[in-house]
């Protein structure tokens, strides 16, 4: 059996903090967060786009950019908007999230910009 790995994240480190699964991994490429649309939209969940400054990224609510995309298909689209918001706000984590309308929460969540930490 292997030994459990700790992740170097701590409070006092801004840059090792980690905030959603994918985190955890490098960053993906683009080709990569593509993917991860294409995932979204197969699954039939509603992409929506948020945005939030990496010092409040763990501890208070990310804010909405714009409304949720409901019914959105287009990738080229759900990704200009994101592309969009970080043009907007070239500090903060951008993060795509896909809402399931059956069970009523967050399918996925990825951050698909990462905001400079201080």
């Amino acid at each position: 059996m292997s030994e459990v790995q700790d992740y170097q994240s701590r409070l006092s480190d801004p840059a090792s903090r980690k905030f959603e699964t994918l985190s955890y991994l490098p960053a993906l490429t683009a080709a990569q967060i593509r993917h991860q649309v294409e995932y979204i939209v197969s699954k039939g969940w509603n992409p929506a786009i948020e945005h939030t400054e990496p010092e409040n990224a763990f501890d208070h609510y990310w804010y909405m950019w714009k409304l949720p995309m409901f019914g959105e298909t287009d990738v080229d689209r759900i990704l200009k908007e994101a592309e969009a918001c970080h043009k907007a706000n070239p500090h903060n984590h951008v993060r795509l999230v896909g809402y399931d309308n059956y069970k009523q929460s967050q399918g996925a969540a990825l951050v698909v910009y990462r905001g400079k930490t201080v």
